[in-house]
């Protein structure tokens, strides 16, 4: 596999079980094929003292409100995190060795220094992909709260979140399990990548769009989507082979996709049949 060093870091690092993944070491990667001089260490370091300087601000009580609380206080309070609703749809907003230095980001790198600082002081946290949103909630039992990173560490909870949802689609949403079901590290890791593919397409920036889109395949394998989305990136940059390639594969596994016909076309045009 002909990958960069710092695509052959991310590679090794998912390569373990998924509970083995260290997000803050993979995030990282991600940021150091757009940094190529960044020090990782450096960022994983300022991580750690963080959470020195965290563990001399706890309560004596170790309920898990009260942990939130002082974590909020240190993060938003002292340091100045906040989220970036100003430029929300700056790349940098995406990589965490940007948000660490310039205390800005989104939902979800916000979450990831929310997690990371937290893990360090052991107190179990967890990713929760809600629609339209990325929240955070202490993984302990019988207590259902959540953390919202990107607004100040704000505490709601689960009838707060169906209202949130209802206000994002315009209309009445009956909460379901699955719309505050925890993520695995590897679809942590692959929201990340997803929302710089949609930064980068958007700016038309198709080398950058395609590198995000690789590495979501290099998570998941099989998702026919994205292979069709680089099947389309590869036939605008003009690497017709590999456009043959994943095209004719998507076709394959999904030959009654809305799009096969459209697809259908691009490979004639190409002088390949599927």
């Amino acid at each position: 596999m002909n990958l960069s060093s710092a695509r052959q870091y991310f590679y090794q690092e998912i390569q373990q079980s998924d509970d083995r993944i260290d997000l803050a070491k993979a995030a990282l990667y991600i940021a150091l094929e757009e940094y190529p001089n960044l020090d990782p260490e450096e960022y994983l370091n300022a991580l750690d003292t963080m959470a020195w300087e965290l563990q001399e601000r706890l309560p004596s009580s170790r309920y898990p409100l009260r942990i939130v609380q002082s974590i909020n206080q240190y993060l938003y309070d002292d340091l100045k995190f906040s989220g970036n609703k100003i430029d929300y749809y700056d790349p940098r907003n995406s990589f965490l060795n940007n948000v660490i230095d310039r205390r800005l980001g989104i939902p979800i790198t916000l979450a990831l220094v929310y997690l990371e600082v937290a893990r360090r002081i052991d107190f179990p946290m967890v990713g929760v992909g809600m629609p339209g949103h990325f929240l955070i909630r202490p993984d302990v039992p019988d207590i259902e709260i959540f953390v919202d990173a990107f607004n100040g560490g704000e505490i709601i909870f689960a009838q707060d979140c169906e209202e949130r949802l209802s206000q994002l689609y315009q209309q009445p949403v009956t909460l379901q399990p699955e719309f505050l079901a925890v993520v695995s590290n590897r679809q942590f890791l692959a929201r990340m990548l997803t929302n710089l593919k949609f930064i980068y397409m958007k700016q038309e920036e198709l080398e950058k769009t395609l590198a995000a889109i690789e590495r979501i395949l290099l998570l998941f394998p099989g998702l026919t989507l994205e292979m069709r989305d680089r099947g389309l990136i590869y036939y605008q940059l003009g690497y017709y082979p590999q456009a043959v390639d994943d095209l004719q594969n998507y076709l394959t596994k999904v030959p009654d996709a809305h799009d096969a016909s459209m697809i259908r076309r691009l490979l004639t045009e190409l002088g390949s049949g599927e």
